[in-house]
């Protein structure tokens, strides 16, 4: 019998090979506005008709700019060390057959594969929220695969521009190795995290780590822009594994392998499990009306912060977990109403927000019952997952790390994370 990530993903195989994909965290199964182009909520990394990966070839040091510019000419990818005014160790990269290279980044520009920016705490897009200056970097890394099983796939800080080069100035952390090849961080970096035992229940966090330019593993530097890089860690590498997360400095993305996937719940299965909830018609408990979820579509696009009136919108006291219909009673502050509301069932005071299902599949370690809600956000998802993520350290601006909600990137509340949905049986 075939579990539910496996009804739909069955397929022939004359398909193109799926490597995997990398979703963007904040994003409730859809950009708000909806995915356009390259700008995506998910990007699904298939094998190329031809492969377009590259290997370090040679190796110039060259003591003029003239001298550095003939050698970075459009036709050849290389990586540029400026060492000083008067010293630039240029790379070159020739043509790997047997790689697949795919870029992500700020820049719209042909060579990157996924466009991401800054992800907005709480759902928003950041298109219709002004940030004063983007922190991700417009190539900030690649992705290269292997064109042959088991299609092991590694990340690389750094992507190449429209003249298929990097470029890391005087001022970017770069160094030689003792093995005497050069390598270098970029700005903010690129933060890598493996969970420890796959993306599963079981699993727990592993730990932050930066990604260089070349794929080596190092620990953070004391800043996210420091000069002076982490120390290297040399048991660990930059083989992504289902469930890693990649932090861009404003956006994180997590990895799931084509394998992991299939072993995922599908939109199918979700919306089968929203049907299912609304089947069993819970009650408010004081209104008495029939409570439902609302459609997939309206839970992918709508903000977690933006409270809802509709009279079967399920709402949750937080504090307690009992599940009603919107009311306008009960509240102990006049200045944010739903802040601090008092449970008609049990006298509990807490925030009191409506339910929103979590509906990107990629965030769900099972198949499990959407029983629990996120803490403060209300964004609902089955107890294995909400017990993962509330675990999980996020990268948050250039210093802090908090656990979030996978749908909605809000920071989860330090004292009670998430909450056990208490639902009323119809009375009839």
């Amino acid at each position: 019998m075939l579990s539910p990530g496996q009804e739909e993903h069955c397929a022939p195989t004359k398909e193109p090979v799926k490597y995997g994909e990398l979703v963007v965290l904040g994003y409730n199964g859809s950009l708000p506005n909806g995915d356009r182009g390259r700008r995506k909520s998910r990007f699904a990394l298939y094998k190329r008709a031809k492969a377009n990966g590259v290997k370090p070839s040679t190796v110039h040091i060259l003591n003029t700019p003239q001298a550095s510019k003939a050698v970075n000419c459009k036709g050849q990818h290389s990586i540029s060390y400026t060492l000083s005014r008067n010293q630039t160790v240029v790379v070159e990269y020739s043509h790997d057959k047997d790689t697949d290279m795919f870029q992500i980044g700020r820049s719209t520009e042909g060579p990157i594969d996924f466009v991401v920016t800054d992800t907005v705490s709480g759902g928003g897009e950041s298109e219709d929220t002004p940030i004063t200056q983007s922190t991700i970097s417009r190539f900030a890394c690649r992705v290269v695969c292997e064109r042959n099983p088991p299609y092991t796939a590694r990340i690389y800080a750094a992507g190449f521009d429209s003249s298929k080069n990097i470029f890391l100035g005087e001022k970017a952390a770069k160094w030689k190795n003792p093995d005497g090849h050069m390598d270098g961080l970029t700005t903010n970096g690129v933060l890598v995290m493996h969970p420890r035992g796959g993306f599963t229940e079981e699993s727990k966090p592993g730990v932050w780590r930066e990604i260089s330019v070349c794929g080596d593993v190092y620990t953070l530097r004391e800043t996210r822009s420091a000069q002076t890089r982490g120390k290297l860690v040399e048991s660990e590498s930059n083989v992504l594994q289902d469930g890693s997360l990649v932090d861009l400095c404003g956006a994180t993305l997590l990895w799931r392998t084509a394998d992991g996937l299939f072993h995922t719940p599908t939109q199918k299965h979700l919306e089968a499990l929203r049907q299912e909830l609304n089947a069993a018609r819970p009650q408010c408990p004081v209104g008495l009306n029939t409570l439902a979820f609302p459609s997939m579509q309206r839970c992918s696009r709508a903000l977690a912060s933006v409270p809802t009136q509709e009279d079967k919108q399920p709402w949750v006291y937080l504090a307690c977990g009992h599940v009603h219909g919107y009311h306008d009673w009960g509240h102990r502050s006049e200045r944010d109403p739903n802040a601090q509301r008092e449970c008609p069932m049990c006298r509990t005071v807490g925030p009191y927000v409506p339910l929103w299902l979590g509906c990107e599949p990629a965030f769900y370690v099972d198949t499990g019952a959407p029983t629990h809600a996120f803490v403060p956000c209300g964004h609902v998802c089955s107890e294995k997952s909400a017990r993962y993520w509330a675990e999980i350290p996020l990268p948050h601006g250039t210093h802090a790390f908090h656990a979030a909600c996978p749908f909605c990137t809000t920071q989860l509340n330090l004292a009670q994370k998430w909450a056990k949905l208490i639902f009323q049986e119809p009375v009839d």
